[in-house]
């Protein structure tokens, strides 16, 4: 599979490379340039660009990036994961843009002994020789499940119904409502699933809608989550309907159109960084991850996804700074070994969507400062108190 990288990551790549007395720190990135999930894929490609154009060394160390499409599929991102280590060296992993895709890549990363973050929500891995290998960046589906049936509570909602994914990412979406919402004492009536090249779901409607919810909750991401909003909206549906951090971006918001005005989400600082206090720690690296990403990619950022690519970004180059001090050099066991042992004592990490702390007994990092919720008004974000 050949290699593609963007025009900013490649003019980055030749620079570095032109710098032979020096070693160099070789980051392998897959993600879903192509195939169904490309609308996160793309995205989270230019995040990567706006790390680069962030910071492009480390210690003294230039970076090189090798990225790989994996089609949206889960045998290319774990042949993709295979070639960049075995063939290519790489130091460190960071992908992909879809839960089944980044859990295949994640048991290539344990299997191999490479440490890598994850920049789809998946979850817990698997644990192997020496420790836990994988991270993960995206807010745990129960912090923002707590947060949307906070929301319920407020409104006095006693029934929601769920319309997700037929895939992990809807399977941890729907177990992480069910949890949130038996906590808060919220009965959940249905669990209606579609797959993601699904062109209709008014079957899955109409059954949810006759459950009488007082809200509905929607499970899926990027375009194929405007589906269900689509057609809730022909038949009329009154209640609240609440969306997920998958639907930030410019993309979905086209497809719905004002099929999604009202629909609420919890998500990451970074979609309204700039209606955020300034006591908030988050803001100005949301400012600046903006910067980055039109320095790299010609434009400014119009979703949720290239940020936590970024984040990715931020939160690997911390734990490369503390690896080189250990006296290990890149391309080495010692140095991957380094790289997992400084990853897994990050500490308040801030990044554009949440700051991040991890430890060996838990992939996830972050914590209430990572979620805000916003709902769409006239095809914008609005930051709700």
């Amino acid at each position: 599979m050949r290699h593609k990288t963007s025009a900013a990551a490649a003019a980055l790549s030749l620079m570095l490379v032109a710098a032979p007395a020096r070693a160099e720190i070789v980051v392998g990135f897959v993600t879903g340039l192509s195939g169904p999930i490309a609308s996160i894929g793309i995205p989270n490609s230019k995040g990567i660009a706006a790390g680069m154009a962030y910071r492009s060394e480390v210690g003294g160390e230039p970076i090189r990036v090798i990225q790989l499409d994996d089609a949206s599929d889960p045998t290319a991102a774990v042949r993709n994961a295979r070639k960049l280590v075995e063939q290519e060296k790489v130091d460190f992993l960071i992908g992909t843009s879809g839960a089944p895709q980044t859990v295949a890549m994640a048991t290539v990363a344990t299997e191999l002994k490479v440490p890598m973050i994850a920049i789809s929500p998946i979850a817990e891995p698997a644990k192997g020789d020496g420790g836990p290998w994988v991270v993960q960046i995206p807010h745990p589906q129960k912090l923002l499940a707590q947060g949307i049936v906070a929301d319920m509570k407020r409104r006095d909602v006693k029934t929601v119904g769920f319309i997700g994914f037929s895939d992990a990412l809807g399977d941890l979406m729907y177990d992480s409502l069910i949890t949130a919402a038996q906590e808060a004492g919220v009965k959940v009536v249905n669990n209606e699933r579609y797959a993601r090249t699904d062109t209709s779901v008014m079957p899955q409607v109409l059954k949810t809608i006759a459950a009488r919810p007082d809200a509905i909750v929607l499970g899926g991401t990027a375009t194929p989550g405007a589906l269900p909003a689509l057609a809730l909206s022909e038949r009329g549906y009154k209640g609240v309907i609440y969306g997920n951090n998958g639907m930030i971006s410019t993309d979905f918001l086209r497809v719905a159109g004002k099929a999604a005005e009202g629909l609420i989400c919890p998500t990451g600082p970074v979609a309204v960084a700039e209606q955020l206090p300034d006591t908030n720690p988050i803001k100005q690296v949301a400012l600046a991850y903006r910067a980055a990403y039109e320095k790299a990619n010609g434009g400014k950022p119009t979703d949720g996804f290239s940020a936590y690519a970024f984040d990715g970004w931020v939160v690997f180059t911390d734990a490369a700074r503390r690896a080189l001090e250990s006296g290990a050099k890149p391309g080495s066991p010692a140095f991957k070994e380094a790289l997992r042992q400084a990853l897994m004592s990050t500490k308040e990490v801030v990044g554009a969507h949440a700051v991040y702390n991890f430890t060996p007994k838990s992939s996830f990092g972050v914590d209430d400062r990572s979620r805000v919720l916003v709902k769409i008004e006239q095809g914008g974000w609005k930051l709700l108190p």
